[in-house]
């Protein structure tokens, strides 16, 4: 999970007290909640209550006088730091009194409203839920109002999208645990803004669990309907006409048996963006799943390729953002800045003695790296003989909410003929060593080391693996 806090508000004291500045605090890139200095101290006094001083990372020190310009971006800078630097430690990331305080700052008085969550293929799904409720909570609702068996419900999340233009989702990021859904996607003020349901594991052998069940068969049905029907699928001519055939017969099942062979079955599809493979500025649409990141692209004069880069050979990853000042601006530090700019940079075993690091520079950097962080976590569940419902962490002495009125998942309509311009792939290499990759070298150093992201699952391979 990415903490930023990219800017700060010059804001008016309640009933004409004395100014303040505000910390616009960024959850995953998108605004979560504005605190002040004295909010995010009573944090760190009370971590150090819990947990000791030496456990806890720098804080920036109160100052007996008003800041400066300069001083209030350097306590931007310092804030940035320790909430990374909370978040990513076991122990205090994952602490109560963390994720309390940052329920805390996002809430709103509590009522009961409606809130409309979209399945994969655009249908909507109203629940009635309050105001305070977090994640879990409206997962829940949206669970009961489609009739979705409680052991099956931590198979899919939540997640923020934005709606473009042509009706298909950019996905924004997972809703995390600590949010508050209603109050998560009313705060952006914009309705292209959506709330969309969608499965939450990547291993496709997960599905037999979900397909077991009429609602779940239902929801995997719809989805990969989408799926191929947006292009996020790879589809020949033949296996169209094969699961057009099946959907007739209305074989969901056998539909999606074949469906799990093709490939970027389960996948989630990114925006197009830029990534410095194979060369320099190359536009590429990346894709995430079955464990690895897959890279679209076109080099000058030759067919659509692929080139797909495996979790297990990525050694660490990490997202970098900046926010460039424009070309002679005065502006004093926090305000007046241009648009974020994202990077995800890994670095990559191309054989057993080379590792490479490859950059995405995209506004879904985040995304893709809690995709990444995702099927690691999977990955290891798998290692260690376990097993995903294991990861499903239900709430002690919860209980389910039942809709009075429920709501069936619609069968999606026939699959329209294939897209005449959509062409067929090729894989860029056999072998991704025999790729003259261009690397960004090391990355920027003026990102702590607590900002790269570890791969436990990382594997030490040979020539004859790649």
């Amino acid at each position: 999970m990415h903490f930023s806090i990219p800017e700060t508000e010059s804001r008016s004291g309640d009933s004409g007290g004395s100014a303040y500045v505000a910390y616009n605090i960024h959850v995953n890139g998108v605004l979560h909640c504005r605190v002040r200095y004295s909010q995010l101290l009573g944090l760190h006094e009370q971590l150090r209550k819990e947990y000791g001083a030496n456990v806890l990372p720098a804080f920036p020190p109160k100052k007996l006088f008003s800041l400066t310009p300069a001083e209030v971006e350097q306590r931007r800078e310092q804030l940035e730091k320790y909430m990374q630097a909370v978040r990513q430690d076991p122990l205090l990331g994952s602490s109560e009194t963390f994720n309390s305080f940052l329920r805390r700052a996002q809430q709103v008085p509590t009522e009961e409203v409606s809130l409309e969550v979209l399945l994969s293929n655009g249908q909507k799904v109203l629940v009635n839920v309050l105001t305070s409720d977090q994640t879990e909570d409206v997962l829940e609702a949206v669970a009961a109002k489609l009739d979705l068996p409680d052991d099956l419900i931590g198979y899919f999340s939540l997640f923020l999208v934005r709606e473009k233009e042509d009706g298909a989702f950019s996905f924004v990021r997972k809703l995390q645990e600590f949010e508050l859904p209603y109050v998560s996607v009313t705060s952006l003020r914009s309705q292209e803004y959506k709330i969309v349901l969608r499965k939450s594991y990547w291993d496709s052998a997960y599905d037999d669990d979900v397909m077991e069940n009429r609602v779940g068969l239902n929801l995997l049905y719809a989805q990969t309907v989408s799926d191929i029907e947006r292009g996020w699928i790879l589809v020949t001519k033949e296996q169209h006409r094969q699961l057009k055939s099946l959907q007739e017969k209305v074989s969901k099942k056998e539909f999606l048996r074949l469906a799990q062979t093709l490939r970027h079955y389960g996948y989630l599809r990114f925006d197009a963006c830029v990534a410095d493979f194979p060369e320099k500025d190359c536009p590429v649409v990346v894709s995430a799943g079955n464990s690895e990141l897959s890279l679209q692209l076109r080099l000058p004069g030759q067919q659509l390729r692929e080139g797909s880069f495996r979790v297990t050979r990525m050694r660490c990853w990490r997202v970098t953002s900046s926010v460039p000042l424009p070309s002679g601006s005065t502006s004093s530090p926090g305000r007046g800045r241009g648009e974020v700019r994202l990077e995800l940079a890994f670095e990559y075993l191309m054989s057993k003695d080379r590792l490479q690091w490859v950059t995405i520079t995209s506004p879904q950097a985040i995304m893709m790296s809690i995709c990444l962080q995702s099927m690691v976590d999977e990955l290891m569940v798998k290692k260690s003989g376990g097993s995903i419902r294991k990861m499903l962490r239900r709430r002690v002495g919860g209980t389910l909410r039942r809709s009075d009125s429920q709501q069936a998942v619609k069968s999606p309509p026939l699959l329209e003929s294939p897209d005449a311009t959509r062409e067929s792939m090729v894989k860029l290499s056999s072998k991704l060593s025999a790729v003259s990759l261009r690397g960004i070298g090391s990355p920027s150093t003026d990102a702590s080391a607590s900002d790269v992201h570890g791969n436990f699952a990382f594997e030490g391979i040979g020539d004859e693996d790649l």
